[in-house]
């Protein structure tokens, strides 16, 4: 009996509407009670260039994609058949090869296809005339002659088509659509949802449709569940933390989380500024850290590289803050600035010249990324150090559903703070390398006074902030004193080091070990994968199919990458029977870490780089490999 799930996917030119007609969808089938993974695929260009969209739904939780569709809308001939006839080296060659057995394809019958030539005679094609049916809906106002200014309506021609196919009530759709035209607009809403309709029509009028065998029904019992893009959490989750500057320069993916965070400034007390460039940036959200509020930015692997010199400022300057969530991206350089890669583990592991404290942190999915940006602002308060939240392409653009959106560390905690109150202990101005003088230049030793870097028992100093009467502090990049005044002795240097260094032990010790690894499965399993970040999702859907044919395996999700739990990591790899690490890089970066950490070195390595995650397809098959004996690079499944 066929499962209540179907995959769809649109496909276009990139400004054709393709993201909202999916998006439609999706939010229609959540609100119906099933549950949704949806995820994008665009070109760095903004208009022309060929993009698709998949949405996987039905009954049972998805934390992945699958390589074939069910049906697919295509509006251009580059969707069916790629870009091979007017290029020299193809980027792609169509999705047909992507449908499934019986599949169907609904397409504009402008298009000069013929399905003759597809290689594919099992499939099923519906030429529809998506002009016609837009123009059609047009003479219903009067509005016939301006068919072509409305062509982007196309995209909900091919949905309301798709519809018909797959026997999805038409009417949850059209409610969609109308929600997404609000006031003024709401006449172009009924026009899309009248051309939907239409083309749902024509489907069922013109075409066997009831034979179609991929259907779609609503949930049983419709629940409230969060259908939401990983950008949309990550951005919450610092609004939830009481984030007061948001600093940015326009870099994909991580714009939209700050664009987000725009819209809703006025509403939280909070400011979002785009800078004149990246060192801006950083340096803002620094000095605003050393201001008292809590601030973060927000970049991708080429605006993070120009942000390293203000990380070292943050960290030797003990700011409390700020938190940086870094969205890798496919480098070198400009790389892929559209697609997904986990390239930039070892970069944010050492950002900065010389030994420094800093927190790196790699969500795997958005109910992580939601607690691990909240947790990273009281870390930073708490320990005074720079946080980098490691996310990507693919966390950022997943579109999904989330039952509930919680935090299991929900309290507030803004570290150690000067109140005006209290003085600083002599014994806590530190070596003064045999001068007289200490502290503020005082020479008597009883006189008690503020020292922003004090040296404390656990290394943390009571932090001021402006208007702290008594708190006036002075500040440097160069190594210093416990007054902030600059020194080169060696003494100071020593205890500072120390110091700064230090607080690493008390973060291994304070964070809870469920937010620095986690082992899914049985401990006995015969083969353990490893593996970090957004690839989470993916395995564990893997892992549930491979388990259904009765593979043992488990998964060791690593988290915390600084400071790392390097000795519970090393006691499972070395009790587990094979292991294997996954990752979405050329190189294998944190099967390196874990090799310079625990001295494990993991030898099986199954590594994809070709700028898109791996699909649930891919990753069952790597570890089919794995469990045989194969280990190698995958360099697509997908041509």
């Amino acid at each position: 009996m066929q499962k209540n799930q179907l995959t769809w996917m649109i496909g276009g030119p990139q400004g054709s509407g393709i993201n909202a007609s999916a998006e439609v969808f999706a939010k229609a089938c959540s609100r119906a009670g099933l549950r949704v993974y949806a995820n994008i695929e665009y070109h760095s260009n903004i208009m022309g260039k060929h993009s698709f969209y998949r949405v996987r739904v039905g009954d049972e939780d998805v934390r992945s994609y699958r390589d074939n569709t069910d049906i697919l809308v295509a509006l251009d001939h580059e969707t069916l058949a790629g870009d091979g006839d007017h290029r020299r080296w193809a980027t792609h060659f169509g999705h047909l090869h992507q449908l499934n057995e019986g599949g169907g394809v609904i397409y504009d019958s402008e298009i000069d296809f013929d399905p003759s030539q597809s290689g594919r005679p099992e499939l099923r094609f519906y030429p529809v005339p998506f002009m016609e049916i837009i123009k059609k809906a047009l003479e219903e106002v009067g509005k016939g002659e301006q068919a072509r200014r409305y062509e982007v309506m196309k995209n909900t021609v091919g949905l309301g088509a798709s519809l018909a196919l797959c026997d999805y009530p038409f009417d949850l759709v059209g409610e969609v659509i109308r929600g997404q035209f609000k006031g003024k607009r709401s006449e172009v809403g009924e026009l899309n949802v009248r051309a939907a309709r239409l083309a749902f029509d024509h489907v069922r009028d013109n075409f066997d449709a009831d034979g179609f065998p991929y259907t779609l029904k609503p949930g049983p019992e419709p629940k409230a569940r969060i259908l939401a893009k990983g950008y949309e959490i990550a951005a919450i989750a610092k609004l939830k933390a009481g984030c007061a500057l948001q600093t940015y320069y326009p870099i994909s993916p991580a714009t939209d989380e700050s664009v987000f965070l725009e819209k809703h400034q006025r509403e939280y007390g909070l400011l979002v500024v785009q800078c004149e460039d990246e060192i801006s940036s950083i340096n803002m959200a620094v000095g605003a850290s050393h201001m008292g509020v809590r601030a973060s930015t927000a970049t991708s692997g080429p605006g993070f590289a120009l942000m390293v010199e203000g990380i070292g400022f943050a960290s030797i300057t003990e700011a409390p803050g700020p938190v940086l969530v870094l969205y890798q991206r496919g480098g070198p350089s400009t790389g892929l600035p559209t697609r997904q890669e986990q390239g930039d583990l070892l970069f944010a592991l050492h950002p900065a010249q010389g030994d420094f404290p800093h927190i790196v942190t790699a969500p795997g999915d958005l109910r992580e990324t939601y607690q691990d940006i909240f947790s990273a602002f009281n870390w930073a308060e708490r320990y005074q150090l720079p946080v980098i939240v490691l996310s990507d392409k693919k966390l950022a653009a997943i579109y999904t559903t989330i039952d509930k959106l919680e935090l299991k560390y929900d309290q507030i905690d803004r570290g150690a703070l000067f109140t005006g109150s209290e003085w600083t202990s002599v014994d806590a101005k530190g070596p003064n390398d045999g001068h007289a003088a200490n502290g503020n230049g005082h020479g008597n030793g009883e006189l008690k006074e503020y020292l922003r870097y004090a040296l404390t028992k656990d290394g943390i100093s009571p932090r001021s902030r402006p208007g702290i009467q008594g708190g006036r502090f002075w500040s440097t990049t160069d190594e210093h004193d416990p007054d902030g005044h600059i020194t080169e002795g060696v003494e100071m240097r020593v205890a500072m080091m120390r110091k700064r260094m230090g607080k690493l032990a008390l973060v291994a010790k304070a964070i809870p070990q469920d937010q620095q690894f986690t082992l899914h499965g049985a401990a006995d399993a015969e083969l353990t994968i490893v593996a970090w970040g957004s690839t989470k999702g993916t395995v564990l859907d893997s892992i549930k199919v491979l388990e259904a044919e009765g593979k043992k395996i488990n998964f060791l999700q690593c988290r915390l990458m600084r400071p790392f739990p390097a000795q519970a990591v090393g006691d499972i790899l070395r009790n587990a029977k094979r292991v294997v690490c996954i990752e979405e890089n050329y190189s294998g970066q944190l099967a390196t870490h874990i090799a310079a950490e625990t001295g494990f070195l993991i030898k099986d390595r199954i590594n994809k780089f070709d700028g898109r995650p791996f699909s649930e397809d891919e990753m069952i098959a790597a570890i089919r490999g794995a469990l045989a004996g194969k280990t190698e690079a995958v360099v697509t499944n997908v041509r």
